[in-house]
């Protein structure tokens, strides 16, 4: 008489087996990651596209961003995706402490990134360097409100994918606290942590052509 194995309680009934699950949801990541590079290429175009009409107005730009800032921002980053590595590592040899650890420590990188964000655009704001129709800086180029228009957009939808990193770093927390991570069964760490990265390598073509490019 033949068994059938049950399957483990975390996978999803439409899926036969755990590595069915797990391939499943990598392709599915692999294939939303691919629309948001084709998204934010489209960004990439524009920033190009600007800058080779207005390449003195580019220049000038540059002045205005602190390149501390950013790259303070780029190592934060960089940390983030270090220990989001380490946090799904812990889940595959069954280290609960060291995953919530590590979970709680590129939360708090995320926090930071976002901390420095605020202040930047709190001084842009302050000084008036606004996108289009509400940009009031005074005596500089006619047309740096190009440049911040791209600069916000740009940047904004970044911090907006960070947000949303975020509260799925939350939600991974929640469930790591519940025991449910272990060296079976990670695969929404796996998944988060493929979001995470990409984010980052966003930020690490952001920063040199919005900061250092001038």
């Amino acid at each position: 008489m033949s068994m059938t194995l049950k399957k483990p309680h975390h996978v999803a009934h439409h899926f036969a087996s755990e590595a069915q699950e797990f391939e499943s949801a990598r392709l599915g990541m692999w294939i939303f990651l691919v629309q948001e590079l084709l998204f934010f290429g489209a960004l990439f175009v524009v920033y190009a596209i600007f800058r080779w009409w207005h390449p003195e107005t580019f220049m000038e730009a540059h002045q205005y961003l602190s390149w501390k800032w950013g790259a303070f921002n780029t190592v934060v980053l960089i940390a983030s995706s270090f220990t989001m590595v380490m946090a799904v590592r812990s889940a595959q040899v069954n280290q609960r402490k060291s995953l919530i650890s590590y979970l709680s420590l590129t939360l708090i990188f995320a926090g930071v990134f976002l901390g420095v964000k605020y202040i930047e655009y709190m001084e842009k704001i302050h000084h008036g360097f606004l996108p289009g129709s509400f940009f009031s800086a005074q005596g500089v180029s006619e047309y740096l409100h190009l440049f911040f228009g791209i600069y916000f957009t740009m940047t904004g939808l970044h911090g907006l994918h960070i947000l949303v990193g975020m509260a799925l770093i939350v939600w991974l927390l929640i469930r790591s606290f519940r025991g449910e991570f272990h060296s079976e069964y990670y695969t929404p760490l796996e998944m988060v942590g493929l979001y995470w990265h990409f984010v980052d390598l966003v930020w690490i073509f952001l920063f040199p052509l919005l900061y250092l490019i001038g």
